[in-house]
């Protein structure tokens, strides 16, 4: 078999890459193929300005693109991160920051357990008895840091009781 096909790569076909690529980004959550069609786009469009690049010129200016692309993607999308109404989805623990719940185990040396719906959290914080009202501060892993809720004025904002 012959290996012509190679050489008489052109801008058509850097187009039609760049578009399976656009595809295969929207079934895929990783937000990388997306870059890498970019760069397959960008060598479409260099080749419609200089088509006498060799097959290996344009394989390496993909491969320069598609790292190129990938840095500044990532360094663009961790400045101006994608807005979202949920913004606590895949982080369980997060959404119970500021709701207040009663203990129905003490927390004895710092460590306890809290039921929160059908769930049952690790809790860190100081000594209290079965039934005190806790307050959830933060999350240190999967470990709910709370204080009980008599710490707390008014003015510390909304708050979801359970």
């Amino acid at each position: 078999m012959s290996a012509s096909w190679i050489t008489a790569v052109g801008p058509w076909h850097w187009l039609l890459i760049a578009i399976a690529l656009m595809i295969l980004e929207t079934f895929s959550p990783a937000a990388f193929s997306m870059w890498l069609a970019i760069a397959a786009g960008t060598v479409g469009l260099v080749l419609v300005v200089a088509p006498e690049l060799g097959w290996q010129v344009q394989l390496v200016l993909f491969s320069v693109l598609s790292v190129l692309s990938l840095v500044l993607g990532r360094r663009y999308l961790r400045r101006h991160p994608i807005a979202t109404d949920t913004p606590t989805l895949n982080r369980r623990g997060h959404q119970y920051i500021g709701r207040i719940f009663t203990l129905d185990q003490p927390i004895v040396n710092g460590i306890g357990r809290l039921r929160v719906d059908d769930t049952a959290w690790r809790i860190r914080g100081p000594a209290c008895g079965e039934g005190t009202r806790v307050r959830v501060t933060g999350v240190d892993g999967v470990v709910l840091l709370v204080l009980p809720h008599t710490q707390f004025t008014s003015l510390d904002g909304p708050v979801g009781i359970d």
